[in-house]
């Protein structure tokens, strides 16, 4: 158990930073070379690169170099594997949820 949560580290920390998000979003639709991922940011290629450094260390990015351009392409795995650990505690805010519902529920009632 510990052993799996010390490999989702990484992970949170790419994700912990909003650019990372936002890059992370940008190659949900396809590929895109690094340049093309600093533009929205309003961000320098160096500083875009060194995020991508970090998707690509924690595993959620993958680059290839094409020609003289850095591909970078979006890898799902470590997000499912977020997801994953997230499901277990589902049950806890669904009963929160289900118990605000009825709360509500009650409260239309009167």
């Amino acid at each position: 158990m510990v052993e799996q949560q010390s490999s989702l580290d990484p992970i949170f920390k790419a994700l912990a930073d909003p650019a990372r998000r936002t890059i992370l979003a940008q190659l949900s639709d396809g590929p895109a070379s690094i340049g093309d991922l600093a533009a929205p940011l309003d961000m320098s290629f160096a500083g875009t690169s060194k995020h991508v450094g970090i998707l690509v260390s924690a595993q959620l990015v993958q680059k290839e170099k094409v020609g003289r351009r850095q591909v970078c392409s979006l890898n799902p795995k470590p997000l499912a594997e977020i997801r994953d650990w997230l499901d277990r505690y589902a049950v806890f805010w669904t009963a929160r949820l289900d118990e605000l519902e009825a709360a509500v529920s009650r409260y239309d009632d009167e």
